[in-house]
């Protein structure tokens, strides 16, 4: 990872010699350094001003794995956060566990990551889907996925955040090709025929030939751009925890619907297991303020006690949910990944893999542009990663809306018919192999980088 240093020499010697030795058309520095020492002038303007290839505002997992995928490209970029880098490596940053599908796991394969995090990983080798009541249990229509109908593999793996991201970190770290600027906020963004300029609160600028949002569902990149976002609350609450537990997984996460909201519980290494589970907003509030033991009283009963008795393991987290769907993906010079782009409902875990679909595309589709010699930051370069996208994640929005939908609820017709209906496509071979490859994220076309 490239820091600013002003004593670094090979710096300050590349710009003296683009800058101010060649007498170039290059960036120009303020007006009120312009009477100091010449060798001051190259070192301060050094430190306020960097030219690259792409500026990224957010480091998160979305952030830092796309500046990783475009240095495969041959693209410098400069990763932009609000953040510390010492607060996002804290073990209790992120509570999340990730379900990665099968292409997500070949895209940090690609990137040279998933050595680093594999051991920690847990595979996915089913998934079992039912409906029910905390006072009569699961419905006995469920339906249920075997890694085994695909040649692929396992359909995915269950990851930790505090795993993935200090990966990520330490590859951030140790490239040449990226500058992460911690603690930063962007005031501005100026797009130009050629570039994008940036303004941060540190005094730092960054000049760009592209702008990456990857900062999250309420993307300041996105409103300065003015790209409106469709969507609403769902006035529901994802409460997010690890239980250990006293009988083995087998690799096995279930997705329990309950009338509140769904109950996901995925397997983690050993005897654990990472729950999320949705509750209405209200109900959310109330839980979190309980103490752990009235905390695991209240999820005995919905978990049940097929995994023998369960505990809690590490810190207790929540996250409102709704679902955002921005109104255009690219603009000159600009485009949105991840939940910049798109937020959507966890009840199909997809919410990551989603966000990894998109940088693998945008990655193909810069590195297809930059060996043609075209504008990377052009619209109609953009616009192919906005076509490939786009439909997908309008789809998986609908899709999550709508079984939310269907399934949040204690209504006697409804509930007879999606029992019937996920007892009906256990019963179809083709059609389970069809959701199979959908939820390993093997369905459409896929990018070089998750084939």
């Amino acid at each position: 990872m490239r820091r600013l240093n002003p004593a670094h020499p090979k710096t300050i010697l590349h710009f003296l010699s683009k800058n101010i030795l060649r007498g170039s058309g290059g960036a120009q520095p303020p007006a009120s350094l312009r009477t100091l020492d010449i060798f001051q002038n190259a070192v301060i303007w050094c430190i306020m001003h960097i030219d690259t290839d792409i500026a990224i505002v957010g480091g998160g997992p979305n952030g830092m794995t796309l500046a990783l995928a475009l240095q495969r490209c041959g693209l410098n970029s400069v990763i932009v956060d609000q953040l510390a880098l010492s607060t996002q490596s804290a073990p209790e940053f992120d509570g999340r566990g990730y379900a990665l599908s099968l292409t997500s796991v070949r895209l940090l394969k690609a990137l040279g990551l998933w050595a680093e995090v594999q051991d920690a990983a847990q595979p996915m080798l089913g998934i079992r889907v039912s409906d029910g009541r905390i006072d009569t249990g699961p419905s006995p229509f469920a339906m249920e996925f075997d890694h085994a109908e695909i040649e692929e593999g396992p359909m995915g793996h269950m990851l930790e955040d505090r795993q993935l991201r200090p990966a990520l970190i330490k590859a951030v770290r140790d490239s040449n090709s990226i500058t992460y600027l911690e603690k930063t906020t962007v005031l501005t963004q100026d797009v130009s025929a050629g570039a994008v300029d940036l303004t941060t609160d540190t005094g730092t600028t960054v000049s760009a030939r592209l702008l990456i949002g990857a900062d999250g569902r309420r993307s300041q990149v996105a409103q300065r751009a003015g790209i409106r976002k469709t969507g609403w609350s769902y006035d529901q609450t994802a409460l997010v925890c690890a239980v250990q537990h006293d009988l083995p997984h087998n690799g096995i996460a279930h997705q329990y619907f309950l009338p509140s909201g769904p109950l996901a519980i995925l397997p983690l290494p050993e005897n654990r297991s990472s729950i999320v589970w949705t509750e209405t907003t209200k109900n959310a509030r109330a839980i979190m303020a309980l103490n752990e033991a009235d905390y695991l009283d209240v999820i005995r009963p919905r978990f049940g006690e097929f995994l023998g008795k369960i505990s809690l393991v590490g810190h207790r987290y929540s996250y409102p949910l709704d679902i955002t769907i921005a109104s255009e993906f690219v603009q000159p010079r600009l485009a949105l990944i991840g939940d910049a782009a798109h937020g959507v409902h966890p009840i199909a875990g997809q919410g990551l893999n989603a966000g990894y679909k998109d940088i693998a595309a945008l990655a193909h589709v810069l590195e297809d542009a930059k060996m043609r010699g075209e504008d990377i930051g052009a619209l109609n370069t953009l616009s192919r990663y906005q076509e490939w996208r786009r439909f997908d994640v309008q789809t998986l929005g609908f899709a999550t809306d709508t079984f939310n939908k269907i399934f949040s609820n204690d209504r006697p017709l409804l509930r007879m018919g999606r029992d019937l209906g996920l007892g009906l496509v256990n019963k179809m071979p083709a059609l389970r192999r069809a959701f199979i490859r959908e939820a390993a994220g093997l369905s459409g076309d896929l990018p070089r980088l998750m084939q």
